[in-house]
């Protein structure tokens, strides 16, 4: 397989008053662009996170790893709690990632962890078809709400770690809520983070697979 030339940058994303720090990954041949949301700030380019970006982009898509929170804001326990403010965070970088010639037209997926998962949820509740996709991994789908739940068009993956019994718990009542396309992975001797041997790459390889299939169906039906 050739390898792909790839283009790096650092962006700012315009959000209200603040502005969002991210780094923006462009494989030369694109399939899709997946936005990676997360609460926390200063980690989006640790080896952990952008593991599953790495084997995205070798699939050809895109990524944007978006920090939602300011280093200040991620002090506050509130604010990094707040999912309707992490939300409108996610809706500006959804509406740069549009902006934006390299992106625009591509199917946009997005991937969310902890809290952020509720936050990339809402968001696809309310941008109805735009959205192609959406992965959770060990998140809080739940606190995204039944309502939001249940308007969700995008094809939808949650993914628990086994030993992480509460949480699969949250998830299995965010999942009874959806109504859209599904599917419900519990990944065996995997914890909160998945940070046990070979946990992470069965995670990337559950979002690859995810995302291949239904960016395909919604490009077919954009061209169609």
């Amino acid at each position: 397989m050739m390898c792909q030339q790839m283009q790096t940058e650092r962006v700012r994303i315009r959000a209200e008053s603040i502005e969002l720090e991210g780094t923006l990954r462009l494989p030369e041949v694109r399939a899709g662009v997946v936005l990676f949301a997360h609460g926390g700030a200063g980690n989006r380019l640790s080896p952990s996170n952008d593991y599953v970006g790495s084997i995205l982009r070798a699939a050809r898509f895109a990524t944007l790893w978006v920090d939602l929170l300011a280093p200040h804001e991620m002090r506050n326990l509130h604010t990094r709690f707040d999912v309707p403010l992490l939300t409108k965070r996610l809706d500006a970088a959804c509406d740069w990632l549009r902006q934006q010639e390299e992106t625009r037209d591509l199917p946009l997926g997005l991937f969310g962890a902890g809290h952020a998962s509720a936050a990339a949820l809402q968001s696809a509740a309310s941008r109805g078809s735009e959205i192609a996709g959406i992965v959770s991994r060990g998140g809080r789908p739940d606190l995204a709400g039944q309502h939001a739940l249940a308007r969700i068009a995008a094809p939808t993956l949650l993914i628990v770690g086994g030993l992480d019994e509460a949480v699969i718990q949250m998830n299995r009542t965010a999942y009874a809520s959806l109504r859209c396309k599904k599917r419900f992975e519990i990944i065996p001797g995997a914890t909160h983070l998945f940070e046990e041997p070979g946990n992470l790459e069965v995670v990337a390889r559950l979002a690859r697979s995810w995302f291949q299939s239904h960016f395909h169906t919604r490009a077919s039906s954009l061209y169609a």
